[in-house]
Parts: structure tokens; C-alpha cells; sequence
């Protein structure tokens, strides 16, 4: 039977921190939706870029939404997820902006215009490690989808 632990908040953060590709569960009229995005840690938060129609640019502002990352292994039965809850607020000081590009000059993988910054800040996170043998340390978590911080994420 696999084992499984609560992450601590530190290794959540740094989780968070090596990806980039998450899922933003948001809930709209016509009921929830999950949507893959591109995402940047800056400061205290993360950050997603969208349009303004979008359905997150749309449902998302000063809502209650969560973002998911994730990886598994389905070989070795084992992964691991984060999951971050709270007000998606937008950003909208272009001092934070220009910092917030400066950090993160990679730019959506969907096309399009994306101007609309949205901001989810880190107060409410958890995550768990589930596998045959429980990682100890962050770099273990890492370890079964690649220890290059650009390979942390191999879920959405």
C-alpha cells in the first residue's frame, strides 16, 4: 500500500516556485471549469497572465479560485500535488508588472493577447506526497519527474 504525508508550506512554496503549468479551477454561471495555465511565482503570489474576456479574465477577478500542480508517476504509483486557494485580485501597478515580466519574461503558451495579470497570493496552500516510499526532502519529491527545476512539472 503507498504511502502518503502532508507537504510541509515551505515545500509547497518551493513546488510552486520551480513550475509553471498549472490548472485554475474558477466557477462560472454554467458551473465550474478547470483551465490549464502558464503561471509565475513573484513575491507572495502567483501570477497568471489572460485576456480580459476570458473565461478567467471574466469569472476569475476578486472571485474565491484554486490553482492545482501536480506530477505522478504512474510506473512507480507515486507523485505529488499543490494546491493554493484564495481572491484572485488583478494586478494593475505597472511597477509590479514590469517586475513581475522581469521575473517571468517566458511569455503564455496560449496565444493571443494577455494583459490581464491576475494574483493569487500563497496564504492558503497545501500539498501532499503519495508513492510506495514517502519522500523525505523537496529533492526527492522532485527526483521521480526530474531534478532540472524546468522538468518539476509534468502534470496539465
Amino acid at each position: 500500500m503507498s504511502e502518503s504525508r502532508d507537504l510541509s508550506r515551505e515545500d509547497c512554496l518551493d513546488l510552486l516556485a520551480a513550475g509553471t503549468v498549472g490548472r485554475v479551477a474558477v466557477s462560472t454561471p454554467d458551473g465550474p471549469h478547470i483551465i490549464p495555465v502558464n503561471y509565475s511565482f513573484h513575491g507572495d503570489s502567483v501570477v497568471v497572465r489572460t485576456s480580459s474576456y476570458s473565461l478567467l479574465g471574466t469569472f476569475a477577478r476578486d472571485a474565491v479560485v484554486a490553482l492545482e500542480i501536480d506530477a505522478f508517476v504512474p510506473a512507480t504509483r507515486s507523485g505529488w500535488s499543490v494546491v493554493l486557494r484564495g481572491r484572485c485580485a488583478v494586478e494593475s501597478d505597472p511597477r509590479t508588472i514590469r517586475a513581475i515580466r522581469a521575473t517571468s519574461p517566458d511569455a503564455p503558451w496560449a496565444g493571443g493577447t494577455r494583459n490581464l495579470y491576475l494574483r493569487l497570493r500563497t496564504d492558503r496552500v497545501s500539498g501532499r506526497v503519495v508513492g510506495d516510499r514517502t519522500p523525505v526532502t523537496i529533492r526527492e519529491v522532485l527526483q521521480p519527474v526530474g531534478s532540472d527545476a524546468s522538468d518539476a512539472y509534468s502534470g496539465a
